[in-house]
């Protein structure tokens, strides 16, 4: 079983068909109907999806998009705990500092990104959906 943890901005990228990254992004969540593949988003990232995706596709549609991918995607937990580490790692942006603390939360064995600069620590490997697209091609 490989195990993704996705950024919002892979999912961003796919509800708002945002060029030029659209097509990896979208065959990366492809991936997550594949049987040995599971999808793992934080908690934080379903209001910030809706919150954003709503502007974009009206409510209506980003609360059936969400619905959606919510039934390919497990949730990694969200505490107080994770909170707090998150802010003491002193990033500039601490929703990628939630991001990389819920990845190791959820066992992830990749963390997927359009941005993995944004990620300063690397316990696990960071990759853009492009780069994750090529180690699966080559590992099978």
């Amino acid at each position: 079983m490989i195990r993704l943890f996705l950024d919002i901005n892979v999912v961003l990228d796919v509800l708002m068909n945002r060029e030029p990254w659209v097509d990896d992004s979208a065959s990366v969540l492809s991936l997550l109907d594949e049987p040995d593949i599971e999808g793992m988003i934080a908690a934080h990232s379903v209001t910030t999806l809706h919150y954003l995706a709503a502007k974009h596709l009206g409510n209506k549609r980003a609360v059936g998009t969400l619905i959606d991918l919510l039934e390919h995607v497990s949730v990694t937990s969200l505490d107080g705990d994770l909170l707090v580490r998150a802010l003491s790692l002193g990033w500039n942006d601490v929703e990628d500092a939630v991001q990389w603390l819920s990845a190791p939360r959820g066992s992830a064995d990749y963390l997927v990104t359009r941005d993995p600069s944004d990620f300063e620590a690397r316990s696990i490997p960071v990759v853009t959906p492009r780069e994750l697209l090529a180690a699966l091609n080559a590992s099978s």
